[in-house]
């Protein structure tokens, strides 16, 4: 089973992001059922390890925290792969990816160690972007570079299954985890 574990949006977030979506001059973007903050990418594994997570992650004590979404960026060099939404620098955050990450390894599974940028993905892009759309989404990240949201609060976190589709990933909530 291919899962991770993330933070879901509220609904008032997923609309902006839409309404940002819709001003990009690209057909690429994520499904908006597909929006959320990933915590910790576990891949694929068997449905046991997926257990041992889930009763970890029910274990895992944090208190709820403010995000904030600020900021667009890109990952991939020369050529863009992803566009997101930036997530502004947040220790309680970064503490709670610190204990999922230390409660999975405690259930006997090792992560690949990954720097964590807390993001949510708007888009995908194809390998070699052409260069006229290298231009509009030059122009569409300088015009929105001051993107901001309101901070939310963030009440727990979920486990995921992703199903691979040749339109995209289809994501199915296993798990919600509450923080206290």
């Amino acid at each position: 089973m291919r899962a991770f574990l993330a933070i879901d949006l509220p609904d008032p977030v997923t609309d902006a992001l839409v309404d940002l979506q819709e001003t990009l001059p690209l057909d690429c973007q994520t499904q908006a059922d597909n929006f959320h903050l990933t915590l910790a990418f576990l891949g694929e594994q068997p449905e046991r390890m997926i257990e041992d997570i889930h009763d970890a992650m029910r274990e895992v004590n944090a208190p709820t925290l403010e995000l904030e979404l600020a900021g667009l960026d890109t990952f991939g060099d020369p050529y863009p792969k992803v566009l997101f939404v930036d997530v502004a620098k947040n220790t309680a955050l970064e503490r709670l990816h610190h204990k999922i990450r230390g409660a999975i390894r405690d259930a006997g599974l090792q992560l690949a160690r990954e720097r964590f940028r807390p993001h949510v993905t708007l888009a995908r892009f194809r390998r070699r972007m052409p260069q006229a759309d290298l231009e509009r989404l030059r122009i569409f990240l300088l015009h929105h570079a001051r993107f901001r949201l309101e901070p939310i609060t963030v009440e727990g976190f979920s486990l995921y299954r992703s199903i691979l589709h040749p339109d995209g990933a289809i994501h199915e909530k296993l798990a919600h985890y509450p923080l206290k």
